[in-house]
């Protein structure tokens, strides 16, 4: 997964309020510590995303294809 989400985003996928998703990830500091995040970041990536979103239930969006090329008319 390349793309980043900001807690606050995930807050809002996951149906509940900012400060109930930040206890939640309180709860889960030293796992999300092995990931290389950190509960002051205001974004989490990689494999700390996969973990929150297995655990918690957040279904994320489809990513978008990016486009190899554009070709121009």
């Amino acid at each position: 997964m390349s793309k980043s989400y900001s807690k606050s985003e995930l807050a809002r996928m996951a149906g509940v309020s900012y400060s109930t998703f930040y206890r939640y990830l309180k709860s889960r500091r030293r796992i999300l510590a092995k990931f290389g995040s950190s509960l002051k970041s205001k974004t989490l990536r990689g494999q700390a995303i996969d973990y929150v979103c297995d655990d918690y239930g957040i279904e994320l969006p489809p990513e978008s294809p990016v486009p190899k090329h554009i070709k121009f008319v």
